[in-house]
C-alpha cells in the first residue's frame, strides 16, 4: 500500500474508533458510521489481498528462474549435446535444437524449450542411439509443466495486487469523504466541548498526531474557491 492510501486509511481507523466511543442516534450519523466501517473492513481485506499477490508473484518468480536454470543445465544442455553428436544422421538437427540466449525473457525462453522438447521427441529414437537419457525428455516435460504453472501463479498473483491497488485507490478516497461528512456533524455536536472537538480533530487528521493549530501539521481553515472558509479535512 503507498504511503497516500496508508494516511488516509489510518486516518479513517481513528475516525471510526473515535466515532464509535462518542455515538450519535441520529440516522445520518449512524449511517455515515456504518459506511465508514464498512470501508475500512474492504480497505483492510484489500491491503492483504495486495500483500498476497505480491508475494505470489515474488515466489512465482524465484521458482520460474531456478527451472529456467535447472532446465538449461540439466535438460537443454543434454538434448543439444546429443543433437551435435546425431547430425551425422538426421543433417541440421544440432541448428534444430539449440539453447536459447541467457538473457531472453521468461516466455521467450518457454517458448524455445518447449521447441525444443517437440523436437526431441520428434527425434527420439535418433538421440537415444547417439547417448540420449531415457528420463531426460519426461523430466524436461515435468519441469516445463511446472514453469508454466508458475507462470500462471505470477500472473495471477499480478492480477490481484494490481486491481487491490486499484481499489485501494477508491476506498482510500471514499474514506476521507465519508470522514468529512462526520466532520461536519461532529465540529456542531461538539461546538461546546473543546476536548471533544480536539480529539475529534486529532483522530480526523490525516497526517496523524495531535492537531496543533498554526503548526505545519495543520494548514488551519482552508479558503473555497468561493471565498467560503472550512476546516481542513
Amino acid at each position: 500500500m503507498n504511503t497516500r492510501n496508508r494516511r488516509r486509511i489510518e486516518m479513517g481507523t481513528r475516525a471510526l474508533s473515535s466515532s464509535n466511543a462518542h455515538p450519535d442516534a441520529s440516522a445520518g450519523y449512524v449511517a455515515a458510521v456504518g459506511r465508514l466501517a464498512d470501508l475500512v473492513k474492504r480497505a483492510e481485506e484489500l491491503d492483504t489481498q495486495q500483500r498476497d499477490g505480491i508475494l505470489t508473484v515474488r515466489a512465482a518468480n524465484a521458482r520460474k528462474r531456478d527451472l529456467r536454470r535447472q532446465v538449461r543445465r540439466a535438460h537443454l544442455e543434454h538434448v543439444a549435446s546429443v543433437a551435435e553428436v546425431a547430425a551425422d544422421d538426421v543433417p541440421e538437427l544440432d541448428r534444430k535444437l539449440v539453447i536459447n540466449p541467457k538473457g531472453t525473457s521468461f516466455l521467450a525462453f518457454r517458448t524455445a524449450a518447449r521447441g525444443m522438447q517437440a523436437e526431441a521427441l520428434t527425434h527420439k529414437d535418433v538421440l537415444v542411439r547417439h547417448g540420449l537419457a531415457d528420463t531426460v525428455l519426461d523430466d524436461l516435460a515435468k519441469a516445463l509443466d511446472e514453469f508454466d504453472q508458475a507462470i500462471a501463479q505470477a500472473t495471477e498473483g499480478r492480477r490481484a495486487h494490481v486491481g487491490a491497488s486499484a481499489e485501494l485507490d477508491s476506498v482510500a478516497d471514499e474514506i476521507v469523504q465519508v470522514v468529512r461528512v462526520l466532520d461536519g456533524l461532529n465540529r456542531v455536536r461538539f461546538a461546546h466541548d473543546a476536548e471533544l472537538l480536539a480529539a475529534w480533530e486529532s483522530a480526523s487528521n490525516i497526517v496523524g498526531g495531535p492537531v496543533v493549530r498554526g503548526s505545519k501539521s495543520d494548514p488551519g481553515p482552508q479558503p473555497t474557491p468561493g471565498g467560503e472558509v472550512k476546516p481542513a479535512a
